[in-house]
């Protein structure tokens, strides 16, 4: 195969950040006349594989070992670097989630492999595939070109392509062995997943409210959480606000925090600076609160309210509970 996505699991359903993987390989893989291939593995293997068999790529290959439930680095690495050893894929992709950062360096160090991580478009120049990232907090976009034409990992950013444009399709599915040993684990991860103990993963929320300094104070962001309460969506903010303490920074959303694509993005007293808005960009539907008619925030937002978003907060979210 040219192209191998490896595959994630969210307690039982497929990441929609793998589902978004896999629209980057099938729009490269289109463009180019590729093959693609999806590696399933861990406690839902089998239930993921019987997911993605419906999407339009090649075959699903599945690894059922119980060493690699639940999640471990350790496992998952050398699960992944077998696997490309037997495949011999050109890239292998994979979504730049929480998971993929803790364990995906070690594959490219195992493999001896360059790893291109948070990459927001890609596609083929002669015979090198050229892949971009943004720099300079998002303010602008650097090409890099692999100088391995063997193999390239790299990992998609949160957002870069819409799982909405998935294409359906039928695909086999292969089983595949791995030497695994329990000396080679070494690690154990806590479940779920988190970047740090209490932290939120923003990337897999489908609905977010986000503050931003027009909260005004720390003692009005329970507001901002009844609101999400009500309507079953997850707490995010701006950078000011994590850097007055309000918030914990797993709470973040931007340059240097989470990058998200919900399909509802609520953004309460938020003005809109690129660092932000490079984060959230990818959100499918975007509702602006703001008392500044002129706040850069309403040029992308689908639905605009000039107000105060402490007058406006509360009776939105009375209704929404009514």
């Amino acid at each position: 195969m040219d192209i191998l996505v490896v595959l994630e699991s969210s307690n039982g359903s497929l990441h929609r950040m793998s589902r978004e993987a896999i629209v980057g390989a099938q729009s490269l893989a289109a463009e180019n006349g590729l093959s693609i291939g999806a590696l399933s593995m861990g406690a839902d293997a089998e239930q993921i594989a019987s997911i993605v068999t419906s999407y339009n790529i090649d075959e699903v290959l599945v690894v059922n070992n119980d060493l690699l439930s639940p999640y471990n680095a350790d496992g998952f690495a050398e699960c992944v670097k077998q696997v490309v050893e037997q495949e011999s894929p050109t890239l292998v992709v994979i979504g730049h989630t929480y998971q993929t950062r803790d364990y995906f360096p070690k594959v490219s160090a195992r493999l001896d492999k360059p790893f291109i991580p948070d990459v927001i478009s890609m596609n083929k120049e002669n015979d090198s595939f050229v892949f971009t990232k943004t720099v300079f907090n998002g303010k602008l976009g650097s090409e890099v070109v692999s100088n391995d034409s063997a193999c390239t990992l790299i990992s998609f950013q949160a957002a870069a392509f819409s799982d909405e444009n998935i294409m359906s399709g039928s695909a086999t599915t292969r089983q595949v062995d791995i030497s695994l040993e329990p000396g080679n684990v070494k690690s154990t991860s806590e479940a779920p997943f988190q970047e740090e103990a209490g932290g939120v993963d923003l990337s897999s929320a489908d609905l977010i409210v986000s503050v931003g300094r027009g909260i005004e104070k720390e003692d009005n962001i329970p507001m901002a959480k009844e609101l999400a309460n009500a309507l079953n969506g997850e707490l995010a903010s701006s950078r000011p606000v994590v850097d007055a303490g309000w918030l914990p920074s797993s709470h973040q959303v931007g340059s240097s925090g989470q990058s998200v694509s919900p399909n509802l993005y609520i953004a309460l007293g938020i003005s809109g600076a690129i660092q932000h808005v490079v984060g959230m960009k990818g959100s499918k539907n975007i509702i602006a609160i703001n008392k500044d008619a002129d706040a850069p925030i309403f040029e992308i937002a689908d639905y605009g309210v000039v107000g105060n978003v402490l007058d406006i907060v509360p009776k939105l979210t009375e209704v929404i509970k009514g």
